[in-house]
């Protein structure tokens, strides 16, 4: 009888990210926050970048908390300067970076002709010319390091699907997304590094919680969200667990210029 491989007598090892450097840049915003802490309680080491300091240090103590070794950089990924100076904080502290989740970025709701240039900009700016820069920066050390990597980039539901209110910025933002991380999976998969990127729909967080209200706006709000939601339900946090450690982890190896929707089923009708 054939010796039966490791992975196989013990399949969650496949999921497995204990010691592993993750770098989540958005650490403080609603899935930064979350993200960091899934990664915490799975036992990897972080370096978390975040703008807003007093946000971001909560975020840490929350992870500490979890028992992950936790290093802040108060910065957003947006200048190759500041890109480069949170790589480097991982590499000085941890030696290297073995996953990057991008989860920085930015919404503006306004019609057409509402939404000035300087705004639309702004948020190409924070979805896509960041998350390309951070990208970058990260590769660069991956490659150097010779061991491949993980890069998981934040998309949505809107990338792939328009909105009648207002979403021109966001979901053109969140196509180039889509387009930067199939065009990274297949540039960096000879190196071993995989780029694939996590697209929610509305999921439950500080900003989303209205909508899980029972007042009659949040009702009739989600009435209406819902009838396009074959599961027929809003997302939980937990429905973003799994699909990170996924993304994160060798269990996706195979798998790389790749969108994948926590949706509920919102995408498939």
């Amino acid at each position: 009888m054939n010796e039966q491989p490791a992975w196989l007598r013990d399949p969650l090892s496949l999921f497995d990210v204990k010691g592993k450097v993750a770098v989540v840049t958005g650490a403080s915003g609603a899935f930064g926050a979350l993200a960091a802490q899934v990664l915490a309680g799975a036992g990897a080491r972080l370096v978390l970048a975040a703008g807003k300091r007093s946000e971001l240090d909560a975020v840490a103590t929350d992870c500490v908390a979890l028992g992950a070794e936790v290093e802040t950089v108060n910065l957003r990924p947006d200048s190759e300067a500041h890109c480069r100076d949170i790589v480097e904080t991982a590499t000085r502290k941890f030696g290297g970076i073995d996953i990057l989740l991008v989860a920085s970025g930015m919404n503006d709701v306004a019609l057409i002709n509402d939404l000035t240039p300087e705004r639309f900009l702004r948020v190409m700016d924070a979805n896509v010319t960041q998350s390309w820069l951070m990208a970058r920066a990260a590769a660069a050390q991956m490659r150097a390091a010779g061991s491949g990597g993980r890069i998981i980039l934040t998309s949505s539901a809107r990338g792939l699907l328009g909105h009648p209110a207002g979403y021109t910025a966001y979901c053109a933002s969140k196509a180039a997304v889509d387009g930067i991380t199939k065009a990274l999976g297949c540039e960096l998969g000879p190196s071993g590094i995989t780029v694939n990127a996590i697209a929610p729909t509305v999921f439950r967080s500080p900003l989303t919680a209205w909508m899980f209200g029972d007042d009659e706006k949040a009702v009739a709000t989600r009435k209406g969200f819902l009838a396009r939601v074959p599961i027929g339900r809003l997302g939980e946090p937990e429905d973003l667990a799994g699909p990170l450690l996924f993304l994160a982890s060798k269990a996706s190896a195979f798998y790389t210029g790749h969108i994948l929707y926590a949706d509920g089923g919102y995408t498939a009708g």
